[in-house]
């Protein structure tokens, strides 16, 4: 198997024409993209390997999946656990606002901690 290298010229030295596989087209939701950022940040060799690697899309989506996941099931079980139902929507809205602000803050910080800044 022989692969011809072609080399593009750039001031005074020859650089190799590189180009990494195309990636699968995957939107990225909020999570993988906070933990994109925090990869670039501090985890830059684990960044740049799944990224040469043509791994990293797949990796925040799957990220980005699992966080979701884990958001939703922690914000039903805090609501129930909490007694926070329909019926206390309806009685009063306001103290349902509230409640459900608090568990969705409850939940993110969770995810935050135990997947997305890891």
């Amino acid at each position: 198997m022989s692969t011809k290298i072609t080399y593009t010229q750039q001031g005074d030295y020859l650089l190799p024409d590189l180009k990494l596989p195309e990636q699968p087209n995957v939107e990225i939701g909020i999570w993988g993209k906070r933990h994109l950022r925090y990869l670039e940040k501090h985890h830059p060799i684990i960044y740049t390997n799944l990224l040469t690697s043509c791994k990293l899309t797949e990796y925040l989506a799957d990220i980005d999946k699992q966080a979701e996941d884990m958001f939703f099931r922690l914000v039903k079980q805090l609501a129930e656990k909490e007694g926070v139902t329909e019926q206390l929507k309806a009685d009063n809205q306001m103290l349902w606002v509230r409640k459900m602000n608090n568990i969705y803050n409850r939940a993110q910080e969770i995810v935050n901690a135990e997947l997305i800044y890891t």
